[in-house]
């Protein structure tokens, strides 16, 4: 993974606070020449630092305008291919493997209450999955940020 160094740190910020900025508007904002924008950005795209561009996109526009999330409890053993078929379901969004009592926290998107319902049961319907337990999203409160961690800088490593 690329090493990010104080100009990297200021080139995000930047993005972040105005995300359809031009290489020639970084460059300006930063002091930068266009040709060290242009260069830096390419290299953070080859590092995969930036996250997919769906991520921007509310589910809500697409119909979907209940967020849930379903922890759900597995045999362990039928992992890959339960997570293989768990993909295969639009209306999951994103999915964590978790350390805990449950060993899936999939995050949903969903029309309603019925649409829920049904998601939850094509989840219990995968072979393997042993149960579920659902909380739906009453708000979000925190929304996805980085901001603040870009503002923290590069922390050392500890070890």
């Amino acid at each position: 993974m690329h090493h990010l160094d104080r100009v990297d740190l200021e080139l995000l910020r930047a993005l972040c606070a105005t995300p359809d900025s031009t290489y020639v508007g970084l460059a300006h904002t930063l002091g930068l020449s266009r040709n060290t924008v242009q260069a830096r950005m390419s290299r953070l795209e080859e590092s995969r630092v930036f996250l997919e561009f769906d991520r921007r996109i509310s589910p809500a526009v697409l119909g979907y305008p209940l967020t849930a999330f379903i922890e759900v409890h597995i045999v362990q053993k039928r992992a890959a291919e339960i997570i293989a078929e768990l993909s295969r379901i639009p209306e999951i969004v994103q999915a964590h493997g978790m350390s805990g009592a449950a060993d899936l926290l999939v995050r949903v998107a969903c029309a309603d209450s019925e649409d829920l319902f049904r998601i939850d049961r094509t989840i219990l319907a995968c072979e393997g999955v042993e149960r579920t337990e659902t909380s739906l999203a009453m708000g979000e409160l925190i929304p996805y940020r980085i901001v603040p961690l870009l503002e923290r800088g590069v922390q050392p490593r500890s070890g």
